[in-house]
Parts: structure tokens; sequence; C-alpha cells
């Protein structure tokens, strides 16, 4: 049985100190197998974009192991960890987090030309025109609507070929109409390159597109298919 393309056990996260201190993550445990779409849901607080982020590298839990795509981000100081997001990971956020002074090709070149990559601009256009904004390299966010802002967010996360493509909440700031483009471009690029997907949403619909669905409340895994609810872990595929 191939290797997951994550795992983490034993994961708790807390915020804050003293009586203000919060449990964000109690006890996670997940394996997603390579290639597959999970669905994280859960209401308000429950800790999905939390843990999306840990996945992500972009929090480091209190407890707990984090391996991701053979990787053990526990042993990673932070250059390490922003060296294997570069190599590993895209990532969508609700808000696109554009740079505004940057053109669309600009905003995507970025993390190609910081990982050394002497044809960033190439790949940039590339992957501009495979979400269909081959004629919008030279706008700036700006002078984009949002469900183009949102394209030129997937394509600077698609454009370093990541092994695992995490998406918060994509579709919150899109009317129904965009957002469902943006989700059937997303799904579509998944199929495409077999990525493995990761995506934190509230709506239940988008969530059943995916091979999975684990659904988390107060910071535990509440739920996932072929899990052990008593340990809140997934089954590996």
């Amino acid at each position: 049985m191939p290797p997951p393309a994550i795992a983490v056990s034993g994961v708790n996260l807390s915020l804050g100190s003293g009586a203000a201190r919060v449990h964000i993550l109690r006890d996670v445990g997940l394996r997603i197998g390579a290639g597959e779409a999970v669905g994280l849901v859960g209401p308000s607080g429950s800790g999905k974009s939390t843990l999306l982020m840990v996945l992500a590298g972009l929090e480091r839990p209190d407890t707990g192991e984090v391996v991701v795509n053979g990787i053990r981000l526990n042993d990673l100081d932070e250059d390490g960890l922003a060296l294997f997001r570069g190599r590993n990971v895209g990532i969508v956020f609700q808000s696109f987090h554009l740079i505004p002074t940057m053109t669309a090709l600009e905003n995507v070149a970025v993390p190609l030309e910081l990982a050394g990559d002497g044809e960033a601009f190439a790949r940039a256009a590339h992957e501009l025109a495979s979400v269909g904004l081959g004629a919008r390299l030279h706008h700036y966010p700006s002078q984009l609507s949002g469900g183009e802002q949102q394209r030129v967010a997937l394509a600077r996360a698609l454009a370093p070929d990541p092994a695992i493509l995490v998406a918060d909440e994509p579709t919150g700031n899109l009317d129904e109409a965009t957002g469902q483009q943006i989700v059937d471009l997303m799904f579509a690029k998944h199929a495409e390159r077999g990525m493995t997907l990761v995506l934190v949403t509230h709506d239940v619909s988008l969530a059943g597109r995916c091979d999975r669905i684990v659904r988390l409340r107060s910071g535990h895994v509440e739920s996932a298919a072929g899990a052990d609810a008593r340990h809140g872990a997934a089954a590996p595929p």
C-alpha cells in the first residue's frame, strides 16, 4: 500500500495563554491518500481552517506529528517550511491575497522566481492561459473581477506543479455562478494533474464533490469515511 500524501496524528494546537487559552485542535488524526480529494467541513470555530494551515505548514501544532508528501514537518525550521511549501503545496485562500502593485503575470511568477525557475514568466503565462486568463496577463488586481482574481490565485497555486492543493473557502467572496466556475476549474485541475486536494468549505454540496468528507467539531475529527470514530483517524485509502 503506498504511503499517504498526508498523515497527522495526535495533533493539538492552542492559542492564547492563561484563562484566555483556547484549544483549537484536539488530538486530531487524519490520513489522506495521494490524489484524493477531501472536503473539511464543520461549524464555524470547529478548527477546519486551522487544520488546513497545519497541513500546509503555515501553523505549527503544540504536539503531534505532521507528515506531508513524505516530509515530517515537525523537523523543519521556518526556512525549511517555506521551501517545503514552495515545492509541495499550492494554497488558495478566500481573499485572493494578490499583490496589488503587480500584474496577474507577475503575481503568478513570484513563487516561481523565488524558487529559482529561469522560465518563471513563461510558466506563469501558460498557467494563466490554462485558467482562461490568457488575455489578462498584464492587468492589475484592481482591473480584474473577483472571479478573475481568484483564477489568478489558482494559477499561482498551480504554477509550481504542487503535489498537494489546499483551498480555504475558495468561493467565499464570490457570487454563486462565479464560485461554481472556480470550483469546476479546481476539480478539473485536480483530475488533470492527479494532485491531492484538501478543501475547507461550509458548502455541503461542494464538499460532496470530493472523494471523502471529514467533519470537525470543537477541534475533533467527528467523522470521516472509513474512520475509527473513537480515535478520529481516517483509515488509509
